[in-house]
């Protein structure tokens, strides 16, 4: 326990801290008086604040015992000397030898003495770190454990009150937050550009009281609102007899997080020592967040992170600041959140404009909602819930991976026009919609879409597809909470074959797994999912859900033509025993008296390298092969999609693979086994037309990507640009890329 002496004087110290922030003026004067009062209080001979003036640079704003004129012109990278180690680390430094530590840096132009001892101490807001307090002295000895934890109280109500803008004056460092333009470099989820206004999906809990009139008070409103909390959570749990284990079990830590003892004293600690309830949950908030960055254990993050969601509803508890804030969703709204699951995407429907993730991966079921229905997605914008405010105007650009919050008008300018080029170009495409896709040579590719929701077979008339080449079944118990049930399953896979009017719909079975985790269903702690249990591997440890499925497939089709593909097929035999399955539900249905399939096709995704080379009577008995090219790509190159570090480092027209897939359809043609291509790059206008010229006769694709696609084969000669490709590849160039985009902008079409 703090001692008492000292939570007393921390109380004074915050008292004087509010008396100071009660006094107005301009924000530096505020900044001048607070460092004053700190060095005082803590009777050290320098006191500084230092803040950010961009993500790598920090500034000194205001310094006591430092010369007057090295504010806002002291500045010092993020790393650099123990001030920026302070900051990049995130952790409280405090030394009694500053000048011995490794990466001291002296700056003469402070006029600073040769002080001994140091103390650092990050000014951070929910793990987002906003500059650095230090306190120095001529004596050689380290802060104790008390004074720094005032240093840390007192750096937890400067952090709020730089949120609340109270030291907004001129430069860089000290501007006001949420109102300059920002850009947030992420990942590409979804192609397109949209503009809008920002609608956050968990508005972010504003503390405007961090200092507390009365600790007693406070006290008793933070063991009110946890006595409240913990109900909830109780109440939580006695509702979930029926979810899932693992539902269970994160509720079961959210309780024991709740009726934490060593959680609840640190809180009431920050309260003794002068902080309002909401601050001191919101402290302890930023120091598990700023662990949780830290942090390399898997466990250990999730832990951290079940904390944080129990203190924003702790936070909602005190502050009354629900997420329905009464705000009106804009017109124009781009979603912007920290992360979010398919059920409450699928709620907003297809009003976004575009959605902007923290977190997320280019395979998530929020990536694969936002493809089907063209919205342009951007993850990994890191801390962008941070800084966005509900209705900030934001550019996405799905293309780039990039956001602008707060966008200046020259930026808002070029972004226009990109959106008017790409309005035009989509005129051009709707003229060609009806068209069939035949090359200047006379080949014709057959082009189909993907799809996994009821709400994606309009595009199939819009789009121009001749049919579905890949229906993701998945999504159906992705968005659930419970498994769904046959007779669910067989209305909408019929609803899905009504919409598609006689159009031939390839059905994928339920492939989870890796990044797809079924929140009802266990998850197993694998160091590699994308290439451990997952797809058809589940689909035959669990026979019973595959054979409801297949039988909700087989009633769907109610005497109509049914196309049936198992996913991630590695080994022939694999493909067997999902087939026997297959036959095993159609001969039971046949007993029960219901209508069969006037036709049966049954298929087999190649997304293994292993599979290209099976047997021939594999590729002679299977009914058809979709290449999926998003797996089969990260296991050819070793590669793993989700890891932004190598998956743009390998190339889809390196002549390695596609001599691959030239194998692979030598093998297909010579058994007389119908191909398709299915993934990302069959979208992608040159890898497309690349795919088309070795031969793929079939190409599947998300609905936008049809017209741009069907344009550009339109117009060219698929036989002389096979000519180009066996040309660049008997060179011996590693990429018949180059060789490619030469020819295309000879034949006008690449500027």
């Amino acid at each position: 326990m703090v001692d008492r002496l000292v939570e007393s004087e921390s109380r004074k110290l915050l008292g004087r801290l509010s008396a100071v922030m009660a006094e107005g003026g301009a924000g530096q004067a505020r900044l001048d008086r607070i460092v004053g009062l700190i060095a005082s209080s803590m009777k050290t001979e320098v006191c500084s604040i230092y803040l950010f003036r961009d993500a790598e640079t920090l500034e000194l704003c205001a310094t006591e015992g430092l010369k007057a004129e090295s504010v806002h012109q002291t500045r010092m990278r993020l790393g650099e000397g123990l001030v920026g180690r302070t900051a990049r680390t995130r952790q409280v430094v405090n030394t009694a030898n500053a000048p011995g530590e490794p990466g001291f840096r002296y700056m003469p132009e402070t006029g600073e003495e040769r002080y001994s001892s140091f103390c650092g101490v990050p000014i951070q807001r929910l793990g987002e770190p906003l500059g650095v307090l230090v306190v120095q002295s001529k004596n050689a000895r380290e802060f104790t454990t008390d004074e720094v934890y005032a240093l840390e109280v007192v750096a937890m109500v400067l952090a709020e009150m730089t949120e609340l803008g109270a030291f907004v004056d001129t430069g860089a460092a000290l501007s006001a937050r949420h109102q300059q333009a920002v850009m947030f470099k992420g990942t590409s989820g979804q192609e397109g550009a949209a503009e809008g206004h920002v609608w956050l999906h968990e508005p972010r809990v504003v503390v405007t009281n961090p200092i507390a009139d009365d600790p007693a008070i406070e006290l008793e409103r933070l063991r009110h609102a946890v006595d409240k909390l913990r109900v909830t959570v109780d109440e939580l749990l006695s509702g979930a007899t029926s979810a899932h284990p693992d539902q269970v079990q994160v509720l079961e830590t959210y309780r024991m997080f709740a009726n934490s003892r060593s959680w609840m004293r640190r809180m009431e600690e920050d309260i003794e020592s002068g902080l309002s309830a909401e601050a001191a949950v919101e402290k302890e908030q930023s120091l598990a967040r700023s662990r949780m960055n830290r942090s390399g254990d898997h466990y250990m993050r999730e832990r951290l992170s079940d904390l944080d969601d129990l203190s924003n509803r702790l936070l909602r508890i005190l502050t009354g600041q629900g997420r329905d804030t009464g705000a009106e969703l804009p017109d124009d709204p781009v979603l912007v959140a920290r992360n979010i699951g398919p059920g409450e995407l699928l709620e907003y429907g297809k009003k976004l404009r575009g959605i902007v993730l923290e977190e997320g991966s280019v395979g998530s079921h929020a990536a694969i909602v936002a493809r089907a229905w063209a919205i342009p997605l951007v993850i990994h914008a890191k801390n962008i819930t941070s800084e966005a405010l509900n209705g900030d105007v934001i550019l996405v650009d799905g293309d780039q991976g990039v956001a602008h919050l707060r966008p200046e008008e020259t930026v808002k300018t070029a972004f226009r026009d990109k959106i008017a080029m790409q309005a035009r170009a989509l005129e051009r495409y709707a003229s060609i919609r009806d068209m069939k896709a035949t090359a200047l040579c006379g080949t014709t590719i057959s082009l189909h879409m993907n799809a996994g929701l009821m709400a994606d077979l309009p595009s199939l008339e819009g789009s121009g597809a001749e049919g579905v080449g890949l229906f993701r079944t998945e999504l159906q118990f992705l968005i659930r909470n419970k498994m769904p049930k046959r007779a669910e399953l067989s209305a909408l896979y019929a609803r899905v074959m009504d919409a598609a009017d006689g159009k031939r719909v390839a059905f994928r079975t339920l492939d989870i797994g890796s990044d797809k985790v079924l929140s009802y269903m266990k998850p197993n702690d694998e160091p590699n999912p994308a290439m451990g249990w997952r797809a058809v591997r589940v689909g035959l440890d669990k026979p019973g859900v595959l054979r409801m499925q297949l039988q909700a497939l087989i009633r769907a089709s109610n005497g109509r033509p049914l196309s049936v593909m198992f996913p991630f097929i590695a080994l022939p035999a694999e493909f067997y025993a999902a087939r026997e399955e297959f036959e095993k539900a159609m001969e039971r249905e046949r007993i029960l008296g219901h209508p069969l399939p006037e036709t049966v096709e049954v298929g087999a995704m190649l997304e293994t390298p292993s599979l290209a080379w099976a047997p021939d009577q594999f590729f002679r008995e299977v009914d058809f092969l979709s290449v999926g090219g998003n797996d089969l790509k990260q296991f050819f190159f070793a590669a793993d999609r989700e890891n932004e570090r190598v998956r743009r480092r390998y190339d889809t027209l390196d002549v390695s693979f596609l001599g691959l897939l030239d194998h692979i359809l030598a093998r297909a043609t010579s058994a007389g086994t119908p191909i398709s291509f299915c993934g990302e790059d069959a979208g992608r206008p040159m890898e497309a037309l690349c795919l088309a010229a070795l031969g793929f006769p079939m190409l599947s694709m998300r609905p936008a990507s049809v017209g741009p696609v069907k344009h550009l084969i339109r117009h060219c000669n698929l036989k002389a640009l096979r000519g180009v490709i066996h040309e660049a590849r008997d060179s011996g160039v590693a990429s018949v890329r180059p060789a490619v985009t030469k020819w295309l902008t000879s034949q006008g079409w690449l500027m």
